[in-house]
């Protein structure tokens, strides 16, 4: 049989309770014809990109699938008539996966990240921040001269501009 990967999105208002009793009535479907479900990974309740259906957030699940095309097809149309479900894709793959998703092994890395300690992102290395000691440094426009000129030397006063006729030449 076939092998895919499908990822759903459920509304962020949805408590996980709900969405797992969705991913449930998925993998029952998958069961009834003829397939197996052979990974469930919730990956939690994440930020998207932009906005769909006024939701700015939403949980994520995804479900390695051994099945049948039709399987695929009706988990799909009940995905599009449950309200719960924002978004839906199923991919196709030679091969499943085995241990931890992408998303799963960047989550760990994460909180392994976090784990370290520190966390503050200037006020906790040498030299007093991100760039170091700088005498005077950066880029303000408080100076004399109106701002760094490099090698063209002080600006001319405004008074030797040459004045323009209108546009007649």
């Amino acid at each position: 049989m076939p092998l895919y990967e499908h990822v759903f999105l459920a509304r962020q208002d949805a408590s996980t309770q709900q969405v797992d009793e969705l991913t449930a009535q998925m993998t029952g479907i998958v069961q009834q014809l003829g397939g197996k479900v052979t990974k469930t990974e919730s990956w939690g309740v994440r930020s998207l990109t932009y906005r769909i259906n006024k939701n700015r957030k939403a949980h994520f699940v995804l479900l390695n699938i051994d099945a049948p095309p039709a399987a695929i097809a009706e988990i799909e149309r009940q995905e599009r008539i449950s309200e719960e479900v924002l978004r839906y894709l199923s991919v196709r793959v030679e091969e499943l996966e085995e241990g931890p998703s992408a998303m799963m092994r960047k989550a760990d890395r994460d909180r392994d990240r976090d784990d370290r300690g520190g966390g503050g992102f200037r006020g906790d290395r040498e030299g007093g921040g991100f760039r170091g000691d700088r005498d005077g440094g950066g880029f303000r426009g408080d100076r004399d001269g109106g701002g760094f000129r490099g090698d063209r030397g002080p600006r001319r006063p405004r008074d030797d501009a040459p004045e323009s006729s209108g546009g007649e030449e």
